[in-house]
């Protein structure tokens, strides 16, 4: 199942009569990546905390400075991160933490699937510095974007993915810093975690767009709710999968149902 099934770059389609379309297709590089930047700014209200709070909550679970940033810049997964802290604290087998972590960002997985129309011919240095830079910000910004001015270059696409890619991922790696190293600080009565479940709704809501999205967001949270309490987290690896399987069975009906 695609997060979002259409439009399709269409390079026949003929220019649309709107200044906006026409600013678009006009931007230089540089240009669409200052774009990407200024329009990821918003989404520093989630980053930003986020970010203070996986520091919190990592250096609180035993790591150290080094570990906190090695985690950050390497995994660069803000929820599997989180999932990965939260089992380790609970001194789950190292094997659950691995496979809760990978299923958590199952989710990469469609989002690379539904960005191939778009990215798929570019090169393999690209598509690696696109897939390490790829978390849910980046992602709906960016699909967005290539959906409302299909007729963008590769270039234009690329320069806007990565300036949407450095304007999050730089402050996300600098909060982390900040909350590993002034987290004792912050009094535990300022809550930060309001920060990971707003996130995911602002950034979801607005793709669940086909009765399969909405099925699929319907059958993880409440398969979540039941399995809520499995240990270690397994709850999430039952959910997980049981919505990725309707969404795709709800897809094809539909699909079906269309054919004549």
């Amino acid at each position: 199942m695609s997060p979002t099934p259409a439009p399709r770059p269409d390079d026949q389609q003929p220019v649309a009569d709107d200044p906006a379309v026409r600013r678009a297709l006009s931007r230089t590089p540089r240009e669409a990546f200052l774009h990407g930047m200024i329009q990821s700014i918003p989404l520093l209200i989630v980053i930003i905390p986020f970010g203070l709070l996986f520091g919190v909550v990592a250096t609180e679970a035993g790591m150290d400075i080094l570990q906190v940033m090695g985690f950050s810049v390497l995994v660069l997964a803000g929820a599997s991160q989180f999932t990965a802290v939260q089992l380790i604290t609970e001194n789950a087998p190292t094997i659950i933490v691995i496979i809760s972590a990978l299923a958590v960002n199952l989710r990469m997985a469609m989002y690379s699937a539904s960005l191939v129309p778009w990215l798929g011919g570019a090169t393999g240095a690209q598509k690696a510095w696109v897939a390490y830079s790829m978390i849910d910000q980046t992602y709906v910004l960016s699909i967005q974007h290539y959906e409302k001015y299909p007729r963008l270059t590769m270039t234009q696409r690329l320069a806007y993915f990565a300036g949407a890619a450095v304007a999050l991922c730089g402050p996300w790696m600098i909060a982390t810093w900040l909350g590993a190293t002034a987290g004792k600080a912050i009094p535990d009565d300022i809550a930060l975690d309001f920060a990971l479940p707003i996130t995911f709704i602002a950034m979801i809501a607005p793709i669940l767009r086909t009765p399969g999205h909405l099925a699929a967001c319907f059958v993880s949270i409440v398969a979540a709710l039941i399995f809520a309490g499995l240990p270690s987290g397994l709850g999430l690896l039952v959910a997980a999968p049981l919505g990725m399987i309707t969404g795709a069975v709800v897809e094809v009906w539909t699909e079906q149902r269309k054919l004549p």
